[in-house]
Protein backbone atom coordinates (compact mmCIF):
# COMPACT_ATOMS: atom_id res chain seq x y z
CA UNK A 1 0.00 0.00 0.00
CA UNK A 2 1.23 3.30 -0.39
CA UNK A 3 1.58 5.49 2.39
CA UNK A 4 0.39 8.67 1.37
CA UNK A 5 -3.53 7.11 1.93
CA UNK A 6 -2.58 7.52 5.34
CA UNK A 7 -0.89 10.97 4.92
CA UNK A 8 -2.11 13.59 7.31
CA UNK A 9 -0.49 16.48 4.63
CA UNK A 10 1.61 20.17 5.94
CA UNK A 11 -1.20 21.93 4.73
CA UNK A 12 -3.39 20.64 7.69
CA UNK A 13 -1.32 19.75 10.64
CA UNK A 14 0.38 22.17 12.86
CA UNK A 15 4.43 22.63 12.32
CA UNK A 16 6.83 25.21 13.89
CA UNK A 17 9.71 27.00 12.21
CA UNK A 18 13.20 26.35 14.14
CA UNK A 19 13.31 29.90 14.50
CA UNK A 20 10.03 30.12 16.09
CA UNK A 21 10.68 30.96 19.95
CA UNK A 22 9.78 28.24 22.62
CA UNK A 23 7.26 29.94 24.16
CA UNK A 24 5.79 29.99 20.33
CA UNK A 25 5.85 26.22 20.38
CA UNK A 26 4.89 25.88 23.52
CA UNK A 27 1.67 27.58 23.55
CA UNK A 28 0.84 26.24 19.25
CA UNK A 29 1.34 22.98 21.12
CA UNK A 30 -1.16 23.62 24.73
CA UNK A 31 -3.62 25.42 22.29
CA UNK A 32 -4.23 21.87 20.61
CA UNK A 33 -3.41 19.56 23.13
CA UNK A 34 -0.27 18.17 21.64
CA UNK A 35 2.01 15.88 22.87
CA UNK A 36 4.76 16.60 20.18
CA UNK A 37 4.86 18.88 17.49
CA UNK A 38 7.18 18.34 13.63
CA UNK A 39 9.85 21.10 13.58
CA UNK A 40 11.00 22.52 10.07
CA UNK A 41 13.19 25.06 8.87
CA UNK A 42 12.20 28.14 6.41
CA UNK A 43 13.39 25.79 3.48
CA UNK A 44 10.36 22.82 4.13
CA UNK A 45 13.33 20.17 5.21
CA UNK A 46 12.33 18.18 8.25
CA UNK A 47 14.55 18.91 10.95
CA UNK A 48 13.31 17.05 14.09
CA UNK A 49 10.28 16.58 16.45
CA UNK A 50 9.93 18.21 19.95
CA UNK A 51 7.87 16.65 22.53
CA UNK A 52 6.86 17.91 26.07
CA UNK A 53 9.79 16.39 27.80
CA UNK A 54 12.29 18.39 25.49
CA UNK A 55 10.42 21.68 26.88
CA UNK A 56 10.77 20.55 30.43
CA UNK A 57 14.24 19.74 30.20
CA UNK A 58 15.04 22.49 28.42
CA UNK A 59 13.62 24.82 30.98
CA UNK A 60 14.97 23.03 34.40
CA UNK A 61 18.20 22.82 32.81
CA UNK A 62 18.30 26.70 32.05
CA UNK A 63 16.48 27.61 35.55
CA UNK A 64 13.33 28.83 33.68
CA UNK A 65 10.50 29.31 35.47
CA UNK A 66 7.97 31.50 33.54
CA UNK A 67 6.42 31.20 30.06
CA UNK A 68 7.49 34.56 29.77
CA UNK A 69 11.41 33.38 29.89
CA UNK A 70 11.30 31.28 26.99
CA UNK A 71 10.63 34.06 24.44
CA UNK A 72 14.19 34.74 24.58
CA UNK A 73 15.21 31.19 23.12
CA UNK A 74 14.70 29.23 19.89
CA UNK A 75 13.55 26.14 18.89
CA UNK A 76 17.07 25.57 17.17
CA UNK A 77 18.62 25.83 20.90
CA UNK A 78 16.51 22.65 22.25
CA UNK A 79 18.26 19.38 21.94
CA UNK A 80 16.97 16.50 20.64
CA UNK A 81 16.74 13.79 23.20
CA UNK A 82 14.79 11.36 21.18
CA UNK A 83 15.02 11.02 17.61
CA UNK A 84 11.88 11.09 16.03
CA UNK A 85 12.93 9.43 12.17
CA UNK A 86 11.38 10.22 8.75
CA UNK A 87 10.46 8.00 6.55
CA UNK A 88 10.32 8.81 2.64
CA UNK A 89 7.57 8.74 0.64
CA UNK A 90 8.43 5.32 -0.81
CA UNK A 91 8.28 3.71 2.74
CA UNK A 92 6.40 0.64 3.48
CA UNK A 93 3.39 0.03 6.26
CA UNK A 94 5.83 -1.83 7.65
CA UNK A 95 8.41 0.62 8.41
CA UNK A 96 5.67 2.82 9.48
CA UNK A 97 4.29 0.42 12.45
CA UNK A 98 8.24 -0.23 13.36
CA UNK A 99 8.88 3.43 14.02
CA UNK A 100 5.36 4.26 15.32
CA UNK A 101 6.28 1.35 18.21
CA UNK A 102 8.72 4.51 19.79
CA UNK A 103 6.99 7.95 17.86
CA UNK A 104 3.40 9.31 18.30
CA UNK A 105 3.75 10.03 14.63
CA UNK A 106 5.70 9.36 11.56
CA UNK A 107 7.30 12.58 9.59
CA UNK A 108 7.31 12.11 5.94
CA UNK A 109 9.72 13.99 4.04
CA UNK A 110 10.18 13.62 -0.08
CA UNK A 111 12.90 12.89 -2.38
CA UNK A 112 14.33 16.74 -1.33
CA UNK A 113 14.52 15.97 2.20
CA UNK A 114 11.55 18.69 2.41
CA UNK A 115 8.46 17.76 5.04
CA UNK A 116 5.39 17.09 3.51
CA UNK A 117 3.38 15.88 6.60
CA UNK A 118 2.94 13.26 8.66
CA UNK A 119 1.34 9.83 9.35
CA UNK A 120 0.03 9.54 12.88
CA UNK A 121 0.01 6.22 15.25
CA UNK A 122 -3.32 6.21 15.53
CA UNK A 123 -3.95 5.68 12.14
CA UNK A 124 -1.24 3.21 11.31
CA UNK A 125 -3.20 1.32 13.87
CA UNK A 126 -6.47 1.55 12.00
CA UNK A 127 -5.32 0.96 9.00
CA UNK A 128 -3.62 -2.74 10.47
CA UNK A 129 -7.23 -3.89 12.28
CA UNK A 130 -9.27 -2.93 9.11
CA UNK A 131 -6.50 -4.70 7.18
CA UNK A 132 -6.66 -8.04 9.78
CA UNK A 133 -10.38 -7.58 9.78
CA UNK A 134 -10.91 -7.81 5.98
CA UNK A 135 -8.52 -10.74 6.08
CA UNK A 136 -10.28 -12.81 8.88
CA UNK A 137 -7.66 -12.24 11.10
CA UNK A 138 -8.59 -9.88 13.90
CA UNK A 139 -8.71 -11.25 17.05
CA UNK A 140 -12.85 -11.70 18.07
Amino acid sequence: MNILKLLKPKAVIDYVYDDATVRQAIEKMRNHGFTSIPVINRSGEYVKALAEGDFMYFMLDNNIFDVRGLEHYRISEIPRRVRSTPVSVAATVDELVLLAMNQNFVPVIDDRKVFIGIVTRRDILQYCHTFLKENGEAAE
